[in-house]
């Protein structure tokens, strides 16, 4: 009776080995975990303030700019993870460059991860981690796990017009700077218009906008801290420090949100 058991604990590591696919402009490419862990740009590195754990953390991981060779500081690219979730990421951030530094954790299957909630999954078998993040005010959203793709794309602009704010704004309009904090920000979980790649969380347009039925200092509060406003325990929406979102790019995102308020698909297709 107890040999079954047993043969799940042995074989319950071997679930956290995967494969990673990486599109680029020069085609397609998976990597297996052993293959990254054999990596010879693979090392150990230490996250101080792991955003997803919420402690220090340890990982095996390599500098994601390892995968991206070709890769231009003007490319966009998309981290998709197995729920959904999908983190619009421009390259120059994710390249070797001062500051910030983006890495591409790997689980080992012999040695998984703790678990993540409830759901007993850890963020592995690839999971987007950051040494410095304060340095470039990388939010929560930039930390995608459960990674399974990452790919070059068009920018948001281009591939979701629906999205953009009136043509006619200056370029230096609070509306136009928060569709920068919305890409950011919210596109990873949300669509806006009925665009997005995003299969997580609600459109933040249609049928309503949040700036529609939350007063303005209940939507700054939720978008801060959203246990504060709505206690739910199995919810995912991270809050937002002023780390990685100030006061003033907070005040950006919800103008664009007002802006976009005035600019709805319509509701039924």
């Amino acid at each position: 009776m107890r040999v079954l058991p047993l043969l799940l604990a042995l074989l319950a590591p071997l679930a956290s080995a995967g494969e990673l696919l990486v599109e680029l402009a020069d085609g397609s490419h998976r990597y297996s975990s052993a293959e990254l862990l054999a990596h010879p740009a693979s090392r150990e590195v230490t996250i101080p303030a792991d955003v997803s754990y919420k402690r220090p953390m340890r990982y095996r991981a390599l500098p994601l700019a390892e995968l991206l060779k070709g890769v231009t500081a003007q490319a966009h690219l998309q981290a998709v993870a197995d729920d959904g979730f999908a983190a619009e990421l421009p390259a120059a951030s994710l390249l070797d460059a001062p500051g910030a530094r983006a890495w591409l954790a790997v689980e080992d299957p012999a040695a998984p991860w703790p678990a993540l909630g409830k759901a007993g999954k850890s963020a592995g078998p690839f999971y987007l981690v950051w040494t410095d993040p304060e340095a470039e005010q990388i939010g929560p959203e930039q930390w995608p796990y459960r990674m399974v793709r990452l790919r070059v794309l068009a920018s948001v602009a281009e591939r979701f017009p629906a999205l953009r704010p009136d043509p006619a704004l200056a370029a230096d309009d609070p509306a136009n700077l928060g569709f920068a904090q919305f890409q950011k920000h919210c596109l990873a979980c949300h669509r806006l218009n009925k665009q997005g790649d995003a299969a997580f969380g609600p459109d933040l347009n249609v049928p309503y906008n949040p700036t529609e039925y939350l007063r303005a200092d209940l939507l700054r509060r939720y978008i801060r801290d959203p246990q504060s406003l709505r206690h739910w325990p199995q919810a995912r929406m991270p809050g937002f420090a002023e780390a990685a979102l100030s006061e003033a790019q907070l005040d950006q995102l919800i103008a664009y949100l007002r802006h976009m308020a005035g600019r709805k698909v319509t509701a039924v297709e």
